[in-house]
C-alpha cells in the first residue's frame, strides 16, 4: 500500500456550475476550460498537485450535489473490492473513461469517494 494519498480528480456536482467556476477563478486564481464530454460535461482546472478539479451539473435527476474526491490507485478492481469488504456500497463499478483511465464510485452512507486508475 502507498504511504501517501493522491487526489487525482476532485469533482464538484452542482446546479450552479458558472457561479462556482467564477468564484473559484476569482478566489483561487484558477482558470477553467470548456466542458469535457467524457467527464460528464465538467469544466476543469489543473491543481498544483497535478490533479484536476472538475465542476459539473448533475447527470440525472437522482444525482444530488456533492464534492467527491477520486483517489489515485494502482488496481481499481482490487480497491473497489476492498472498499466493499469494509462496508462501502458500490455506486458505480469500475468503468473506462476513454483516454483518461478507469474510475469508480463508492459510498459509505452519504460520503462518496472515487477511485481512479491511469
Amino acid at each position: 500500500m502507498k504511504e501517501a494519498i493522491q487526489v487525482h480528480y476532485l469533482e464538484i456536482v452542482t446546479s450552479d456550475v458558472e457561479r462556482i467556476c467564477a468564484s473559484y477563478s476569482q478566489t483561487l486564481g484558477v482558470s477553467f476550460g470548456n466542458p469535457i464530454a467524457e467527464l460528464g460535461g465538467a469544466r476543469t482546472a489543473v491543481l498544483t498537485s497535478g490533479g484536476t478539479l472538475g465542476v459539473r451539473e448533475p447527470m440525472h435527476d437522482a444525482e444530488l450535489p456533492t464534492t467527491r474526491p477520486y483517489y489515485l490507485v494502482e488496481d481499481i478492481e482490487k480497491s473497489v473490492i476492498e472498499a466493499e469488504r469494509s462496508g462501502a456500497e458500490i455506486a458505480v463499478p469500475p468503468m473506462v473513461i476513454p483516454g483518461r483511465g478507469k474510475c469508480a464510485i463508492v459510498m459509505f452512507g452519504v460520503v462518496q469517494s472515487g477511485f481512479w486508475q491511469i
